[in-house]
């Protein structure tokens, strides 16, 4: 335990004594004159803000229970008493912060603190699924206000009941990909669906894929490489949005990946909600490609992105709610459906810190 607390010690005074140097280096004027490196810096600065807080907190008992073993080889008894008293009520302490410290330490996936797009499509179930596939889009929207994120559509397809057949949406906030990218995969609904007139129970599914937001200067893509069209926006049973041609479909003919965008006001914001949705695809797949850590975790078992993947059960006549990555149930499923996936995703992200401890064992 000594070598582990040492070892946990030095690396978070060197945290410290980086945020520090960060503290220091934010406010010289040739850094804030360089755009790009300040904007690192603030970023940098910002994501170890909290972990600088926990590593004073660490090192300041750290120290206080050495200074305090020290006074236990004191000639005077009562000293060396009044130490042994004293150690007996810090070493607990130290303990609880070292667990945390193990996790807090874990190496961070830099997208975690991005923005996210969140893709959802009816899968297999006819209009059921398309029905499930706006109930999720619901769910998500729900759970991001919960928290305080702001979400914005960028393409509805809405089919003429009111399901969705393909939905895409935006989240800004803190944080918001670390938490939204456990969702990504197939999610199934069990219930008897309005559409079915003989009460059978059907199973239908809906594909969520959740992806980092790309940042301008990660992503650049030929003007040459893009084919873009405009259409006419429509909503369900082909009743106009608007009576001009606002919609943008864009094309990478390298790729032959297609993002549209049809809920904006104007062509031109359409445009550039579209080129939004392109650059985090084309992120995503540059990322696979490159990356063999992140190609190896979403094969893992928790925290996959494996869209093939059957992640999770909706089951409306029993109430329940199943994850099928880490064998959670809960007997709840109108909160979760109403949005409040907080535990669900905790223990995920519990799960997937655990995997990454016994890694490192």
């Amino acid at each position: 335990m000594e070598k582990d607390t040492e070892k946990i010690y030095s690396q978070l005074k060197s945290v410290e004594g980086r945020f520090e140097e960060l503290s220091i280096r934010i406010t010289l004027p040739e850094i804030i004159n360089d755009t790009d490196t300040f904007r690192k810096l603030m970023q940098e600065h910002a994501d170890a803000s909290e972990l600088a807080g926990f590593a004073k907190e660490y090192c300041a008992l750290y120290e206080e229970i050495e200074d305090v073993k020290e006074m236990l080889a004191s000639s005077d008894a009562e000293m060396a008493e009044m130490a042994k008293e004293e150690l007996e009520e810090l070493e607990p302490r130290l303990r609880t912060l070292t667990e945390q410290a193990r996790i807090m330490l874990l190496p961070k996936d830099p997208d975690d603190r991005r923005n996210a797009i969140v893709e959802i499509r009816a899968g297999a179930g006819g209009d059921e699924a398309g029905l499930f596939a706006a109930e999720l889009l619901r769910m998500y929207a729900h759970y991001a206000q919960s928290r305080g994120w702001k979400t914005e559509m960028i393409e509805g397809g809405d089919t003429e009941i009111g399901g969705v057949k393909e939905a895409v949406m935006l989240v800004q906030g803190k944080n918001v990909f670390e938490r939204l990218r456990f969702e990504s995969g197939v999610h199934r609904v069990q219930r008897v669906p309005v559409t079915e007139s003989n009460g059978k129970l059907q199973t239908s599914t809906a594909t969520v894929a959740v992806l980092p937001e790309a940042e301008d200067v990660e992503i650049k893509i030929d003007p040459n490489d893009l084919k873009i069209d405009t259409y006419r926006a429509s909503g369900a049973g082909g009743q106009h949005v608007n009576r001009t041609d606002s919609a943008v479909r864009i094309t990478h003919l390298p790729t032959g990946l297609v993002v549209t965008s049809q809920d904006q006001r104007s062509q031109i914001q359409n445009r550039e909600r579209a080129m939004q949705v392109l650059k985090s695809r084309l992120y995503e797949l540059e990322k696979e490609k490159v990356d063999s850590e992140y190609s190896s975790a979403r094969k893992s078992q928790v925290g996959s992105g494996d869209r093939s993947e059957r992640i999770r059960t909706y089951n409306f006549p029993q109430g329940r709610v199943t994850d099928h990555r880490i064998g959670l149930t809960l007997y709840r499923i109108n909160d979760v459906m109403n949005g409040d996936l907080d535990e669900i995703i905790d223990k995920l992200i519990f799960a997937r810190q655990s995997e990454q401890m016994e890694a490192q064992a």
